[in-house]
């Protein structure tokens, strides 16, 4: 639609950086998600990391699920590549054109429903195997494209807009991560770029699997059971020819506090988010600390944010099976069909 197209004009005044890029040309589309959503912070703040690294949009692929969260690499990177998969199979996808291609930069974007729920068999497959991404998944805690039900990550004891509270434990992404034996693993607040630039610049530095879980509000689903004002209970009392939806605009959620200090963040739903911000003197390299920090503080009802762990000695799939460093997609016949001689060799080895 021609209304989600952004004008090709730039500012003369807008500054390059050592790429010749300006920070317009990282955007992508107009976003349509809800006015106020902690997607598009995170977006924004890709964009800024992005730029400030002076990478070439296209040496970026970018790939993603289904979901709300799975939207958003439309609206970032817009000369990169894009690749928007079945649900919840982007790790698979994203690993077959890493093996590929190992020369572009690959940022895996997705859900809690994405990656928790259908998609968790293929996060844990896709970190184990070590392969060199950007995992970001936009956590919300719902099923934002299908009205707000309770998803994996969802705590324990939650209440959804229609009153229900949610009776399954929640799935620890962080938590898995780190038992998998991800090589980065951070968590952010959509709310809180100074901290999230950072995270998303080291972890697209980083050789290896990097993995960062991205609380971001969901500003649609906080109407209560009962009011008259719900879109529930206009649905069941307007004899309406078309079904629609409104949604109010809001205001995005920030925050803004110091290394070692505990906040408390108001929802739009009136419901709280305590954040803990790690103290300087966190020690990142040791993975049986960090497993052990965010369960203690979990139990005291805080999420931990910031950098919870990097391995000093980094891997990533090409390193562990050995695949040659030209990229895959780029070796020529002689290559991929060296003859009898060699397969003869090869034989011979396994025997």
């Amino acid at each position: 639609m021609t209304y989600l197209a952004k004008p090709k004009l730039h500012h003369p005044s807008l500054a390059p950086n050592a790429a010749g890029y300006t920070r317009r040309d990282y955007e992508g589309k107009i976003s349509t998600l809800c006015a106020g959503c902690g997607h598009d912070s995170i977006s924004a703040s890709i964009i800024q990391a992005c730029w400030e690294l002076d990478i070439q949009p296209h040496r970026v692929a970018k790939l993603s699920g289904i979901g709300c969260s799975s939207k958003t690499p439309d609206y970032f990177l817009g000369n990169s590549h894009g690749f928007n998969s079945v649900h919840g199979r982007m790790p698979s996808v994203l690993t077959g054109a890493n093996l590929a291609n190992r020369d572009l930069l690959y940022l895996g974007v997705s859900g809690d429903g994405d990656s928790a729920s259908i998609g968790l068999g293929q996060f844990a497959h896709c970190i184990r195997r070590g392969v060199n991404m950007v995992y970001i998944v936009e956590n919300n805690g719902v099923y934002g494209l299908t009205k707000g039900q309770f998803s994996a990550t969802a705590t324990k004891g939650s209440k959804s807009k229609r009153g229900v509270f949610n009776p399954d434990e929640a799935v620890d992404l962080v938590g898995m991560a780190l038992l998998l034996r991800a090589t980065f693993v951070a968590r952010a607040f959509s709310g809180d770029k100074k901290q999230l630039v950072p995270l998303i610049k080291a972890a697209i530095k980083h050789p290896g699997p990097s993995f960062i879980d991205i609380i971001s509000p969901c500003v649609a689903f906080n109407n209560h059971e009962g009011s008259t004002k719900s879109y529930e209970y206009v649905r069941q009392h307007n004899a309406a020819v078309n079904r629609l939806d409104f949604i109010e605009s809001r205001e995005e959620i920030t925050a803004d506090y110091e290394p070692g200090e505990v906040i408390s963040v108001a929802q739009h739903d009136g419901s709280m988010l305590r954040l803990r911000k790690l103290a300087p003197d966190y020690d990142p390299t040791d993975r049986i600390k960090a497993m052990n920090y965010v369960q203690e503080r979990a139990a005291a009802g805080e999420i931990v944010t910031g950098l919870l762990y990097l391995s000093p000695d980094a891997a990533d799939l090409h390193h562990y099976i050995k695949t040659v460093d030209t990229p895959l997609n780029q070796l020529g016949t002689s290559d991929l069909c060296p003859g009898s001689a060699t397969l003869e060799k090869i034989n011979a080895g396994l025997r």
